[in-house]
């Protein structure tokens, strides 16, 4: 039941120590407030990074080949390790883990025309199975199928930058052609990828046939790098070891050369991102609840000295038939006020100030950081532990006015 008299009396001992009791409430704030905007922050550049990585599928990896730094079976250190055809065979052959192998090769910034217009653009040579490694999606036509590789067909797909140079802006370019170092392909789709950088490599190629790369640009058998992704439930670090294995063995390498292949295990890079981006939350939370626990024992600090001076008073109340339990009730209500109000407001302005700072951002992805957030059940939550910190930091300083004796504290001066 409200006692409307209990919480004019709470009111009229705010008011009469405005200094103490607003130094209190910002005890309370700061650490609630530091809470939202830290884990605001970590989450703005969490959700940034790992939506940079969110093309890739975390159950794959890269390798490549490099130069040699150990004698090996007659050939000397510094021979360049080059991948062709066989290898791709080899691998399939030999590695059941994998869900999915493409061999890629590249050219870098070539001439690509259609019509009078024209840019300078990455040329990847990929296979079907390169989709299952890195997502992409289509927003026209289709991606590179078993059939362009079967008859080598002059297909090309094209990034969303891509289309949007060479093409007039209501122009379908499905079915037309672009030129490709002398060499016309005919477009079949047009993609864009998961990552919302408008500049991002992805957006800015063109992917043609494997099989019709190495003949076109007379790349004969020769492969650049592998991309793969392994089955489900099965370590990407193990198939790793494997392919190296496999891979110097029929590459004649010397197996503890290390150098000779460079390798990516993304199943690694993503575990190695999300630890960081936990222990960055385990700190925030650290600094937020130590924080908040120096303001709650404030608030505890505070109640002891409105206890000590309030002692007259409650031997009074006492005396005219107060009970103990209204007694610890009106100190319970005092210090739960102050640390709701502390909190409410450091809620109020975390949450604004997060949503002017996304507000502001730039959109599009030009950032590397997606505009900072919280989950709003976070935010109760730590309000709601300080609530039972505001419960706790009034037990000592209830249970000292309830055990006032009443003909003492009359007697006290003040």
């Amino acid at each position: 039941m409200f006692d409307y008299d209990k919480w004019q009396e709470i009111f009229g001992t705010i008011k009469r120590n405005k200094l103490r009791t607003g130094l209190t409430i910002l005890g309370i704030f700061w650490g609630i407030f530091m809470i939202i905007i830290l884990l605001g922050g970590s989450n703005s550049f969490k959700n940034g990074v790992t939506k940079n990585f969110g093309n890739f599928l975390s159950n794959s990896g890269f390798i490549w080949g490099q130069k040699t730094t150990i004698s090996y079976n007659g050939f000397q250190p510094g021979k360049y390790v080059n991948f062709d055809n066989s290898d791709t065979e080899f691998l399939r052959s030999r590695v059941k883990e994998l869900k999915a192998l493409a061999p890629r090769n590249n050219l870098w910034g070539v001439q690509i025309n259609h019509g009078q217009k024209s840019g300078q653009y990455q040329v990847m040579g990929d296979y079907p199975e390169y989709s299952q490694i890195e997502k992409q999606e289509m927003t026209q036509g289709r991606f590179i199928n078993q059939k362009d590789i079967d008859e080598s067909r002059k297909v090309a797909v094209i990034g969303e930058n891509v289309r949007n140079v060479l093409f007039d802006k209501d122009e379908d370019p499905i079915g037309k052609f672009i030129t490709v170092q002398k060499v016309n392909f005919i477009v079949v789709g047009v993609m864009k990828p998961y990552r919302t950088n408008p500049n991002s490599q992805e957006r800015n190629r063109i992917h043609v046939p494997f099989t019709t790369f190495q003949k076109a640009f007379h790349y004969g058998n020769r492969v650049g790098w592998y991309g793969y992704a392994v089955e489900d439930n099965v370590d990407v670090a193990e198939v790793e070891a494997k392919i190296l294995k496999l891979m110097k063995e029929k590459n004649n390498i010397h197996p503890l050369d290390a150098d000779a292949i460079g390798h990516e295990n993304l199943q690694e890079e993503f575990g190695e991102i999300y630890g960081m981006f936990n222990g960055l939350e385990y700190f925030t939370w650290f600094v937020g609840l130590s924080t908040l626990f120096a303001g709650i024992i404030g608030v505890s600090n505070i109640m002891l000295i409105i206890v000590k001076e309030r002692t007259k008073e409650i031997g009074i109340r006492k005396s005219l038939g107060a009970t103990p339990l209204s007694i610890i009730s009106l100190i319970v209500q005092e210090s739960m006020f102050l640390t709701f109000l502390g909190g409410y407001l450091a809620l109020i302005i975390g949450l604004l100030l997060l949503e002017g700072i996304a507000m502001v951002m730039p959109k599009g992805g030009q950032l590397p950081f997606d505009p900072p957030s919280i989950n709003p059940a976070i935010a109760l939550g730590a309000l709601g532990i300080l609530l039972v910190g505001g419960l706790i930091a009034s037990i000592l300083p209830a249970r000292k006015a309830a055990s006032i004796n009443p003909i003492e504290a009359i007697r006290t001066e003040g």
